[in-house]
C-alpha cells in the first residue's frame, strides 16, 4: 500500500496556561481543575449548537511543538524503554492528541473548558463530545507496563484514589 498524504485544517485553538511542555501536565489526570478555552474559527460556529448539554468533551489536537518522532522512547512513568505505540508520548509519525476534557460552558465560539493539558495555541482539529454508553470499553481493561507503575505514578502525583489501604 501506498502511504497517503492527509491534510487537516484546525477548527480553532486551545488556550490553556501552559507556553512550553516545562510544568505542563502530562495528561488530563494530572490537569485537575485546570483553566482554559477552545476558541472555534467562524466558519464552523454553527457546529457547536446544542454541545452545552454535555458535560464532556473529546479533544483531538495537533501536537504543534512536539520533537521529532522515535519509534522506542523511555517514559516519565518507567527507566525502561518501549515502543512508541506502548505510550502516550506526544512525538510520534502524526503528533495527533487526544484529552477528555470537562465543559465548563459556551459563550458564542468560545468553549470554556477544565482539565486542560494541552499547551498554550494548541490547533484543534475536532471535538466530540464524550459519552459514557459510547465511549467506556467493555469488560476488563488492560493496561500493559503501566498497570504496574500506576500505584506508584499516582502516589508521585498525589492521588488517592490509587493508593492502597494497608
Amino acid at each position: 500500500m501506498e502511504p497517503q498524504t492527509i491534510c487537516y485544517r484546525p477548527i480553532g485553538v486551545l488556550h490553556t496556561p501552559f507556553a512550553d511542555s516545562e510544568g505542563a501536565p502530562i495528561q488530563p489526570a494530572g490537569a485537575r481543575g485546570v483553566e482554559g478555552e477552545a476558541v472555534i474559527d467562524p466558519a464552523y460556529a454553527e457546529g457547536l449548537k446544542d454541545l452545552e448539554g454535555f458535560s464532556h468533551l473529546i479533544l483531538i489536537y495537533h501536537c504543534h511543538r512536539s520533537g521529532p518522532c522515535r519509534l522506542v522512547v523511555t517514559p516519565f512513568l518507567d527507566g525502561r524503554p518501549h515502543g512508541l505505540f506502548a505510550t502516550r508520548a506526544p512525538a510520534r509519525p502524526n503528533p495527533i492528541g487526544l484529552s477528555v476534557v470537562r465543559l465548563v460552558g459556551v459563550e458564542g465560539r468560545r468553549l470554556h473548558l477544565k482539565d486542560v493539558d494541552m499547551l498554550d495555541g494548541t490547533p484543534l482539529l475536532d471535538l466530540k463530545p464524550y459519552v459514557p454508553e459510547f465511549d467506556q470499553p467493555f469488560g476488563p481493561v488492560r493496561t500493559g507496563w503501566l498497570a504496574e507503575r500506576a500505584a506508584e505514578a499516582a502516589r508521585r502525583r498525589g492521588d488517592r484514589r490509587f493508593h492502597r489501604s494497608e
